[in-house]
């Protein structure tokens, strides 16, 4: 126990005034404070409160909702549950909380028949168990969970391949069934299990930790912010150390007032606001993106959404719908065409397709793979809880069940052991290039026939059965997988066809169309992979797939087999600027055995039977040459590439599993639907649980819900949550269930096109943080030229005029970064970091209007001041330098907001961002009104002298002569620095030298 510590999410729970004094000794709110305590020193009393009240109000508001999320999952514990341990040889009764990794546990449903949580990760070591583990991974579908007996002594085991084996901390163990051939048989009829993790180690305890700290901020503490900052700093120590020479040249100034100015003239241009702006930025996409049904555990991986180069998307449940059909079945007896009718099919094809699968009973509905359940559909047989299968016809006779070898993805293949009339059959089904090896005659027509039907995009499985010598069930149950699987009898192709979703095309069209490469990486066989990736706008070009040849090496083979190209690694590039490549799973074994990934993976388009591991692969090979990765897939099947990829997107297309009697708050929803944009509604049904077909009661609602209504329906129940969480303005709190362990982003969509709004919320808050930087470079500058040159002639701001200039310039900051994105994205790409030519030369063009309009001004305002001298180290005093020098300042400023304000083609237009526009418009009628001196009462209280006749025209002349400079400028520079997509060749280039190096 003291090494391992009790199986608990034990972390304190923090006050509200321990929270903020925790953000309070942040480094960079104390450095706010520190700006905000000099600027009391320099007597601005209002602005500094108001500078203080800001900083407060914010870090509170970030306090609040961090301590919202920790009493939230402070909620989620491990059940204080009697877990029945074996313990010095005999079964003891421990709490849940005591386990340790080593135990040996049974596990299983109550006996009351309620789901019971599962305390730690688990290997199964006996028996087999259902479980719903949305609440790790968001998908509802329950999972079949099997021992690992069957695997052979030698064999290691891995978390990712062999998760089936797993029982995972907080899933619901919704029925459970024990082996009792095993020595080993616990007492109360449960599961028997081996505990690995306990505590924040466990896959619920990393969700949770993941989820803790989302909470924490986007800060300011990057490496591209402290090189800003610094470029900036350059700046203020020439201006400072101007100041400061002056200075001490005259004996009669104030030292301590000349070491504050300098203080000032340093600090001023360290935005103090940035911390501030960042979040509010980031804060703004998560509630957008939760709007959408699209929840998100890493806020910082949002700006990369914006950088995203090139787009990779599973194939099946992701481009594809769930709704799989059977079209019929290929038998090669006599020629190749296809047998639709299931009363003209042969029984063995029946008997296989009617068992050899995984589906379960959960409360009366059968659940499982999709394809699995069409099959028995279109073969027209029922199957029952008990694991037989029947024919609906006369005459056939029932196929008993006895043992399951489950799908294995490094496989490719499933079996199972079938009783017919006491005969021992094995039936077998899987990949048809897998299946041809374990074949004792291969047919002549096998491999033509499969690639015709995959070539048209259907999904082929290869059936085959053997009949098994006599022996008892025991035996049977214990016979090796491999001895099982081999020596078959072909018995025919089964073919599926997987409809692709309404809104793949159109979407992938739009993600090509604004400048990102498109690529599958699927599981499925590579002619199927190539064609449907042909109808979803990835492969436009001629397709060539990388095919092992007969004797010896590799070609690339288009998929009618009409042309072939030999493979030469260093000749791929080449090739794919006139042809789409495709490759498998063993072609890819053999780049990684010659070091040939990084040369051939950049440039596929299609990768075809690729295991999880390899998916993984994929993504680490694209992001070694530079490319800024989204990866688009389920949450159960690509966990790794997921993980792996810059953006991760796991779609979730089932319903959650509800209780009977639950009903949702319709009245709440209705109340609440109205605040909140409404989502898209999907355009296919996701995969439901089904009754068994035996079953013919209906529901007893009056009429069902369309798929779309049910879409709606739970995503205005998440929206009501999000609302109850947030007050708007805050980041919504992401619950578990919400999220999936799998990937940073988890969408409650049926269909790809969260990919868009991730990627739309992307770029806007790359934009917005970029302009955020240029906006606040500018105006520290020219803060740090009116602190120091202007401070040496005695001229300072009053206070007021500090504190109606903050606010005006915090109204300017809160309206850009609510700025909402276009819906179509632009082929025009965002410039993905700070230092870039653009950014520098447009700060450094802009600084230098601004510096000659300030320098102009206050020349003209100096010929028509008195001859008498100011005294530097005197209090503020009104005259007519300060007017002017505090006039042109905020002029700039609302310059400086107007001109850099990036909206199209990525935001709102000024226009459109309507909060921002009249907040421009009244900056525009207020300054204007106080340069004409309309109202004497309020330039007095602003301590403004009255501006000499002539001077009111010309500042104002050449207050529209510098913007438009500026206004120029910008334009000139983002029509000849667009942002483009990454020169990721060269770093390509650089990672095969690399590898060429450790070669040799």
């Amino acid at each position: 126990m003291d090494k391992w510590g009790r199986n608990i999410f034990e972390y304190p729970q923090p006050t509200f005034q321990k929270l903020m004094k925790e953000q309070c000794m942040e480094p960079f709110f104390v450095f706010q404070v520190f700006c905000v305590g000099l600027w009391c020193l320099d007597e601005y009393w209002y602005y500094s409160l108001f500078t203080l009240f800001m900083l407060f109000l914010f870090e509170s508001t970030m306090a609040k909702n961090r301590l919202k999320t920790l009493t939230e999952l402070r909620r989620v514990k491990v059940d204080n549950q009697i877990v029945l341990t074996y313990r010095c040889g005999k079964w003891v009764k421990i709490s849940g909380t005591e386990l340790l990794p080593g135990d040996i546990v049974s596990i299983g449903r109550s006996p009351s028949g309620e789901d019971r949580s599962v305390p730690a990760d688990m290997l199964l070591l006996a028996g087999s168990a259902i479980v719903n583990e949305a609440i790790l991974t968001g998908e509802s579908t329950p999972q079949w969970k099997v021992s690992v007996a069957g695997r052979g002594p030698d064999e290691m085991l891995s978390i990712k391949r062999d998760k089936n084996h797993i029982l995972f901390g907080g899933t619901k163990i919704l029925q459970h069934t024990p082996d009792k051939s095993v020595n080993l048989r616990a007492p109360d009829g449960g599961c028997v299990a081996f505990v690995l993790r306990t505590g924040f180690e466990t896959s619920q305890g990393k969700l949770m930790r993941t989820i803790l700290f989302s909470t924490e901020r986007v800060t300011a503490n990057s490496k591209e912010s402290g090189l800003f900052i610094l470029f900036l700093l350059f700046f203020a120590i020439i201006a400072s150390g101007y100041v400061l020479m002056k200075g001490l040249e005259d004996p009669t100034r104030s030292r301590y007032k000349l070491f504050l100015s300098c203080s000032l003239i340093l600090t001023s241009v360290i935005p103090p606001e940035l911390p501030m702006e960042l979040s509010i930025a980031v804060n703004t996409s998560l509630i957008a993106l939760v709007r959408r049904g699209i929840f998100c555990t890493e806020p910082f991986r949002i700006p990369f959404a914006g950088k995203v180069d090139i787009c990779c998307f599973d194939k099946t449940g992701t481009l594809t719908s769930d709704d799989m059909e059977f079209q019929g079945v290929v038998t090669l007896e006599s020629d190749a065409e296809l047998i639709s009718d299931a009363n003209k099919l042969p029984l063995r094809i029946q008997e296989v397709l009617s068992s050899c699968h995984a589906l379960v009973f959960v409360d009366n509905k059968l659940v499982g793979d999709p394809l699995e359940k069409a099959a028995i559909k279109g073969i027209d047989w029922i199957y029952t809880s008990d694991e037989k299968a029947m024919s609906r016809r006369p005459g056939g006779q029932p196929v008993q069940i006895v043992h399951r070898y489950h799908f294995a993805s490094h496989l490719k293949r499933m079996s199972v052991i079938v009783r017919i009339q006491e005969k021992f059959y094995a039936f077998i089904k899987g990949a048809p290039e897998t299946i041809q090896e374990r074949l004792v005659d291969l047919p002549a027509a096998y491999v033509e026939t499969y690639k015709k039907y995959t070539r048209q995009g259907s999904r082929v499985l290869s059936l085959a059965y053997k009949l098994l010598p006599e022996m008892p069930v025991s035996e049977a149950r214990s016979l090796e997988r491999d001895q099982v699987e081999s020596d078959l009898i072909f018995a025919g192709f089964a073919v599926f066809n997987c409809p692709i979703r309404s809104d793949s095309a159109s979407v992938l069209l739009e993600l090509e169309q604004s400048s990102h490469d498109l690529v599958m990486i699927t599981g499925d066989q590579a002619l199927t992979a190539c064609h449907v990736a042909s109808q979803v706008n990835i492969c436009s070009k001629p397709v060539l797939i990388l095919t092992r040849m007969k004797t010896s090496g590799f070609e690339w083979v288009s998929p009618d087999e009409t042309d072939r190209v030999p493979y030469r690694a260093e000749e791929v590039k080449e090739l794919s600027e006139s042809h789409d490549l495709c490759i498998s799973g063993d072609c890819f074994e053999m780049l990684q055995r010659t070091d040939a990934v990084v040369q051939v993976i950049p440039h596929v388009k299609v990768f075809a039977r690729v295991a999880p591991e390899q998916k993984e692969l994929v993504l680490t090979t694209f992001k070694t040459v530079g490319r800024m990765t989204l990866m688009c897939g389920d949450g159960t099947n690509d966990v790794g590439a997921l993980k792996q990829a810059h953006v991760g997107i796991a779609l979730l297309n089932a319903e959650p599993v509800q209780k009977a009697g639950s009903k949702s708050q319709s009245s709440k929803l209705e109340s609440k639907s109205g605040k909140l944009k409404k989502p898209k509604p999907a355009n296919e049904s996701s995969s439901q649980l089904v009754p068994p077909a035996s079953s013919s009661a209906k529901a007893p609602s009056s009429r069902p819900l369309t798929a779309a209504e049910k879409q709606r329906e739970k995503l205005q129940k998440m929206l009501d949550e999000m609302n109850d969480e947030s007050d708007g303005r805050s980041a919504p709190i992401v619950k578990l269930g919400d999220a999936s362990m799998a990937s940073p982003f988890t969408a409650k969509h049926a269909s790809v096109a969260p990919t868009l709004d991730i990627i739309r919320q992307g770029r806007s808050t790359l934009v917005t943080t970029l302009q955020m930087f240029k906006i606040l470079g500018l105006n520290c500058l020219a803060t740090a030229y009116v602190l120091s040159v202007m401070y040496l002639d005695g001229v300072k701001l009053g206070d007021v005029q500090a504190t109606i200039s903050g606010v005006f310039t915090a109204a300017f900051f809160l309206f850009i970064s609510h700025a909402r994105p276009l819906q179509a994205l632009s082929a025009e790409r965002p410039h993905p970091n700070i230092f870039c030519a653009y950014v520098f030369l447009s700060i450094l063009g802009q600084f230098a209007m601004h510096l000659f309009f300030l320098m102009s001004a206050v020349n003209l305002a100096s010929k028509y001041m008195p001859e008498e001298c100011i005294e530097p180290d005197s209090e503020f005093h009104p005259n007519l330098v300060n007017t002017v020098s505090y006039m042109v300042n905020m002029m700039i400023q609302v310059a400086t907001f107007a001109v850099n304000y990036m909206g199209h083609p990525f935001n709102q237009s000024i226009s459109e961002n309507k909060p921002f526009k009249y907040a421009l418009y009244s900056a525009v009628v207020f300054f204007t009104v106080i340069t004409s001196d309309m109202f004497r009462d309020l330039n007095d209280y602003m301590k403004l002298e009255p501006l000499p006749e002539g001077m009111r025209s010309k500042l104002l002349l050449w207050a529209m002569l510098m913007f438009c400079g500026c206004y120029g400028w910008e334009r000139f520079l983002r029509w000849a620095f667009p942002g483009k997509m990454p020169a990721w060749e060269k770093r390509q280039k650089q990672a095969v030298a690399n590898l060429d190096k450790k070669r040799i």
